[in-house]
């Protein structure tokens, strides 16, 4: 398995792509501060629908793939 192979489902694509928006925005707002900027880390992994935690760690919550 690469490292860089899709290893988030659609679910957890559509959860981190959401809290990345909104600590964005809450931090554009100056709402919660400039740590909400670290947003940006779910909304790229689930932009591009890799995390390398779970590379590490060995976790996949996307369906297996079918040849």
């Amino acid at each position: 398995m690469s490292f860089f192979s899709r290893n988030i489902g659609t679910l957890d694509r559509a959860v981190r792509i959401g809290t990345g928006v909104l600590l964005i925005a809450l931090a554009a707002m100056e709402s919660i501060g400039v740590w909400g900027y670290l947003g940006v880390i779910p909304l790229v992994t689930g932009v591009f629908g890799n995390c390398p935690a779970y590379s590490l760690l060995g976790i996949r919550t996307c369906a297996p793939r079918t040849r």
